[in-house]
């Protein structure tokens, strides 16, 4: 029997739905997008369909999509493409403590050129407060760049809050919606961003493809240099059966978002009240209620969670966010919750999706009771 999986959060299977509407373009529509004749006409037919489906799911027109190679790439075009096209403005940006590495890492590389970058704390919940974000801004202030969901502990950020202080200074929003596509509404207009990023391998597309919303009207300068590809930014001719993969994927979930909240909402916290009947010493990290409704990150007390998932191989979960995977050293972002090392240091992440099923939850609840009872 394979193991349960409960690390969706950190990449989740191919929809074979998605892989029937790929196959084609691996197959007979090979042809380059920019083409003019038959061959290429077909690839270009299937991106456009692809970039409609995207735009649909993000309530956007498809001229504001740009696809990319993935979630980091599309964090970098933004940060790095604002901070370059506006510079003249100011070269200050406003971001918090537990943003995905793809965000933080790109604001250390502008700072080394010359960039300033506000660092927000986060409550014990994991959210920033607008009012913080407000006292940060400073006459430079060109962008802010907030999650809209924490990859590790599922909490949801008040966009539309801090959006409303952005448009109020003139300045530029994104959001690393990342983990929050195709689980919870993200309709650009109501949260009120003009950039937003979106990973294909977190909504049962393909790894390696991905896009990046821009409100119509804005600069950005593009990372990839070439032929005027993506509306000039993005160089390199398109990855058509992927990016198809991904038009297909956000329609499947446009399809099925809020039937797959009640699911999944249902199963995580059917997940978390079987783990407190069993297990005294169970403590949940997050916000209680604006929380991804996939996502569970509960500490068990007294455990090192880095043993304690080695000793259940029948569950593949993570510690924590899957790009930290082998660090000894507790969660970053639970630190920066304010939760005690010794407690973080128990944090397993537990992160449902589309074919988890309630025989699986009470199988992983009795699994984990039984070995955490007996450490």
């Amino acid at each position: 029997m394979q193991p349960i999986y409960l690390d969706y959060n950190a990449t989740t299977p191919v929809d074979p739905r998605v892989i029937d509407a790929m196959l084609p373009y691996l197959r007979e529509h090979f042809g380059n997008p920019s083409s003019s004749h038959y061959y290429g006409s077909q690839a270009r037919a299937g991106v456009d369909t692809a970039r409609e489906q995207v735009a649909s799911l993000l309530g956007c027109a498809p001229g504001e999509i740009v696809f990319t190679g993935g979630g980091s790439e599309s964090d970098n075009l933004a940060i790095k493409g604002v901070a370059e096209a506006y510079r003249d403005r100011g070269n200050h940006i406003i971001t918090c403590q537990i943003e995905h590495p793809a965000v933080l890492n790109t604001c250390r590389y502008l700072e080394r050129h010359g960039y300033r970058v506000t660092y927000l704390p986060v409550d014990p919940e994991g959210r920033v407060d607008p009012n913080a974000v407000a006292r940060a801004i400073t006459p430079e202030t060109i962008l802010i760049t907030l999650m809209h969901a924490n990859n590790e502990v599922g909490t949801i950020q008040p966009l539309g809050a801090v959006s409303q202080i952005a448009r109020e200074h003139g300045i530029l929003f994104h959001t690393d919606a990342a983990q929050s596509v195709g689980k919870i509404p993200t309709r650009v207009d109501e949260l009120g961003v003009d950039l937003l990023t979106v990973a294909g391998h977190k909504l049962y597309a393909p790894k390696g493809i991905g896009a990046l919303y821009v409100r119509r009207g804005m600069s950005l300068e593009p990372l990839i240099h070439g032929a005027g590809h993506e509306h000039g930014l993005r160089a390199g001719t398109e990855n058509t059966a992927s990016i198809v993969g991904l038009g297909a994927a956000c329609e499947l979930a446009a399809l099925t978002l809020d039937e797959s909240v009640r699911q999944q909402t249902a199963l995580r916290d059917r997940l978390y009240q079987g783990l407190c009947k069993r297990v005294q010493t169970v403590q949940l990290n997050g916000h209680p209620t604006e929380r991804l409704p996939n996502t569970l990150n509960v500490s068990f007390v007294g455990q090192d969670s880095s043993l304690l998932l080695p000793s259940v191989p029948e569950i593949a979960a993570s510690t924590g966010s899957a790009c930290h995977a082998g660090e000894t050293e507790p969660s970053a972002v639970l630190l920066a919750m304010g939760v005690p090392r010794d407690v973080a240091l128990g944090a397993v992440r537990l992160s449902l999706g589309r074919w988890t099923t309630e025989e699986e939850i009470d199988r992983a609840v009795e699994i984990l009771a039984r070995q955490v009872n007996s450490l």
